[in-house]
């Protein structure tokens, strides 16, 4: 799995630090590690069991070996534990010294035609709107939507993607199919893509990870640590990424080099 891969790319920058902080909102995540780096990763809503007190390994974490909980992205663990795993590498990876790619002339650092199809996993509605009117055709899936509804009607059902996905010249994946293991099997699935972008907060930004695979971009982010406690907070309300930018180190990097 590619979040294996992950997991020995970061462990470098893991050893012995420990988890300082955590905060689980309703829409992102964040954790803090002893050296002050801070990730967040998306809550992943569909697939969680309702009740009360379901997650009580959350309040288990604070002062453990970050590498511990990092393993928790490849456990048996509900989506929410394995978003905690995420959150510890995306805080791991700004250990890195990572040169940008992205221009204004490419966006997310490939060259988008007009004569392109794409394909999006994950509705980010910036994303959407700025290539859309770039290129020919535009699909767009997201599980959340096609299973709960929602007025959006430009996403397509998932159930399309065995169909679709091949026939697209730039993909773009969310990070959170690092959270659900869907990630391996929708790279499968892009037989013809010239450019594969991963990109989100969710993304977990270690290049050296992804070599061996058709990935050719990772688009996270890095978090201004020095405004963790306004980080902690907006995302305790409830707060969805957009309202987190003004504390986001936008990173766009190449797989391969």
């Amino acid at each position: 799995m590619l979040t294996k891969a992950v997991l020995n790319a970061a462990q470098p920058y893991l050893q012995g630090r420990k988890v300082r902080d955590a905060v689980v909102g309703i829409s992102l995540m964040a954790v803090e590690l002893d050296d002050a780096n801070v990730g967040v990763s998306y809550v992943l809503r569909e697939d969680l069991k309702a009740g009360c007190s379901m997650f009580p390994y959350v309040q288990d974490i604070i002062g453990r070996d970050a590498f511990d909980i990092a393993q928790w992205v490849i456990s048996d663990g509900d989506d929410l534990q394995k978003g905690i795993g995420m959150a510890v590498l995306c805080a791991a990876s700004a250990s890195q010294k990572l040169d940008d790619c992205e221009t204004p002339e490419r966006p997310f650092g490939v060259n988008v035609r007009e004569t392109d199809t794409v394909g999006m996993i994950g509705y980010i509605a910036p994303v959407a709107n700025l290539l859309g009117p770039r290129v020919k055709q535009l699909y767009i899936f997201d599980k959340g939507i096609s299973q709960s509804g929602g007025n959006n009607s430009t996403v397509v059902p998932v159930e399309e993607q065995p169909s679709l996905l091949p026939n697209c010249d730039i993909v773009v994946i969310s990070g959170t199919t690092m959270i659900n293991n869907t990630a391996d099997d929708l790279l499968k699935m892009c037989t013809q893509a010239r450019e594969i972008v991963m990109l989100g907060a969710s993304t977990p930004m270690f290049p050296a990870a992804f070599l061996d695979t058709k990935l050719t971009v990772l688009a996270g982010s890095w978090w201004k640590s020095e405004h963790k406690e306004e980080i902690f907070k907006r995302i305790s309300l409830a707060s969805g990424i957009r309202m987190l930018s003004p504390y986001a180190i936008k990173k766009t990097v190449p797989v391969h080099a």
